[in-house]
């Protein structure tokens, strides 16, 4: 498979790329196949195996109390990680906040706007308002206390 892979052309690997996506949309709805296996899909999964599973040689007890602790163990992953985000954001609006009155340095790709920090927005994305524009905090590449 590997020899015939390296014939193919880029157009060619492409286009048979987009089919294999096209085709996992076809079998899962509008879901492209990852490599990740979320809580639902685990779920999904469990539920499936125990449907079929034989009646004369049912899943070991033990097995599946580990499968349902693996569950477990996901589902306050994926809310550990949840939380993380939601406090990034809550540190960056305090830092942000820390800007009020000091001067600052916005890069936008080539340009740097200088200017002193009127006002701050919080939420998720705080943003700064410098010479009567608002910027993201994240644009913010200097940070001074007076004039230079």
């Amino acid at each position: 498979m590997d020899a015939f892979v390296a014939q193919m052309t880029t157009t060619d690997l492409a286009n048979v790329q987009a089919q294999a996506e096209s085709f996992n949309r076809a079998l899962n709805g509008t879901r492209v196949a990852t490599d990740e296996l979320g809580k639902d899909e685990f779920l999904k999964l469990l539920i499936t195996q125990l449907t079929h599973q034989d009646p004369t040689e049912p899943m070991d007890d033990r097995e599946f109390i580990a499968q349902m602790a693996q569950f477990s163990t996901l589902e306050q992953m994926t809310n550990l990680s949840s939380e993380f985000e939601r406090l990034g954001g809550l540190l960056q609006s305090g830092q942000a906040v820390s800007l009020l009155g000091k001067t600052v340095d916005i890069v936008l790709g080539a340009a740097t706007i200088t200017g002193q920090v009127d006002e701050v927005t919080n939420g998720e994305y705080p943003q700064v308002l410098v010479n009567g524009f608002y910027y993201d905090y994240g644009d913010v590449q200097r940070i001074r206390t007076e004039e230079e």
